[in-house]
């Protein structure tokens, strides 16, 4: 798993038009966690990505009425087995923070890359979900200067008014705990003597 040019190599591309530029000089410096589920605690729909492509039947469920007209979109989705979607190139600003505020910076969206997973805030997430968030962290991390692991937060610490993603369902103990022994793996991948 590599990225090439903004995009992830092991992604499956399903392209958003919900995105624009980053403002110039603007860093990608921080990651935002996020989660989904279309309807509410079900998964594997293929609603996600229709809500991302502008596709999605509002009336295809009740709770999608407050949906219509909606343009948004995260830069991936790690669904519930693992699989990977890309919606936008993490060189561009994708449409997942809204109002937002990460150490007094306004507007995640202008900096940092958003990963949606496929779930809720109370249901537990899957083993495969950690282990490829982290893995895709990692890579993020050594692609991006400005992205440290101290500056991965969560939606409901950018927007704690609005938001309460991930939600106490995530691990963070664990997800840091994977993506630490990711970056040593790197890290002595990169420096091996032999």
């Amino acid at each position: 798993m590599t990225i090439i040019d903004g995009v992830l190599t092991a992604a499956t591309p399903c392209p958003s038009d919900n995105y624009n530029e980053r403002p110039a000089d603007t860093a990608v410096s921080a990651l935002v966690i996020h989660n989904i589920s279309l309807p509410k605690g079900c998964f594997g729909t293929g609603h996600i990505h229709r809500l991302f492509q502008n596709t999605l039947d509002c009336e295809a469920d009740a709770s999608f009425e407050t949906l219509q007209g909606v343009a948004v979109s995260a830069h991936l989705l790690i669904e519930r087995d693992g699989t990977v979607t890309q919606f936008v190139n993490f060189n561009k600003r994708a449409w997942h923070a809204g109002k937002s505020s990460f150490r007094g910076v306004a507007d995640c969206n202008n900096f940092a890359i958003g990963i949606e997973l496929e779930g809720c805030d109370d249901i537990p997430y899957e083993i495969e979900q950690y282990h490829v968030l982290a893995n895709i962290a990692a890579q993020l991390i050594e692609y991006y200067p400005a992205l440290t692991p101290d500056r991965i937060t969560g939606h409901s610490d950018i927007a704690p008014n609005r938001k309460t993603d991930p939600g106490s369902a995530f691990d963070w103990s664990m997800f840091r705990r994977l993506l630490a022994t990711q970056l040593i793996r790197a890290y002595l991948k990169d420096n091996d003597p032999i």
